[in-house]
């Protein structure tokens, strides 16, 4: 019995471990291009708002899609409907406004159907730097993130996106009117 009863632990310990990583990663692109907030996957993109659903073999941590200091933080409390769901704008929810160089980003984490907590590691006044941990939702959710003006998108909705690392909107040069650099979307 005793036996079992340490592989159970043993189980657990390496599920939680495995669950809960948060790996290094190191932000690509340029300093004002958007990254990823999070891994998962694009389930929708809703006018410039890019909806990233991470299920339970995503890492859960999310990061600053951009360098800037946090205007604004918000948290509503609702419901757990599954994240993917159209109605999850009723789950739990934080919302939290970055003022950077380039304009206003809103990151939006959504608590999904086992969530039942949203960490988040900074405070209004606060500075954050692009592919910094800034939160973790845990066991399945979403995050929304929507660029300021200026901005395209370069991801899709069914690409697999990575935290810090997916570029998911760049800023358009002005003087040619297209997106800056070579990584835009075609």
């Amino acid at each position: 019995m005793l036996a079992r009863e340490s592989a159970l632990v043993f189980i657990l310990d390496i599920f939680f471990f495995w669950f809960f990583r948060d790996p290094e990663r190191i932000p690509g692109g340029e300093e004002d291009d958007i990254v990823s907030p999070a891994d998962g996957k694009v389930v929708d993109i809703r006018g410039s708002t890019v909806c990233i659903f991470m299920n339970i073999h995503n890492v859960h941590v999310n990061r600053a899609p951009l360098s800037g200091k946090i205007v604004k933080m918000k948290h509503k409390d609702g419901g757990y409907l599954p994240a993917f769901f159209k109605d999850s704008h009723r789950n739990e929810r934080n919302t939290i406004c970055i003022e950077s160089g380039s304009g206003l980003v809103k990151m939006i984490q959504i608590a999904g159907t086992v969530t039942r907590r949203i960490d988040t590691y900074f405070n209004v006044g606060d500075t954050v730097v692009r592919g910094e941990r800034i939160g973790m939702i845990r066991f399945g959710s979403r995050v929304d993130v929507t660029p300021p003006p200026g901005y395209v998108l370069t991801v899709k909705k069914g690409d697999r996106v990575r935290a810090a690392e997916t570029i998911i909107a760049c800023k358009i040069d002005t003087n040619t009117k297209e997106a800056a650099g070579s990584h835009a979307a075609g």
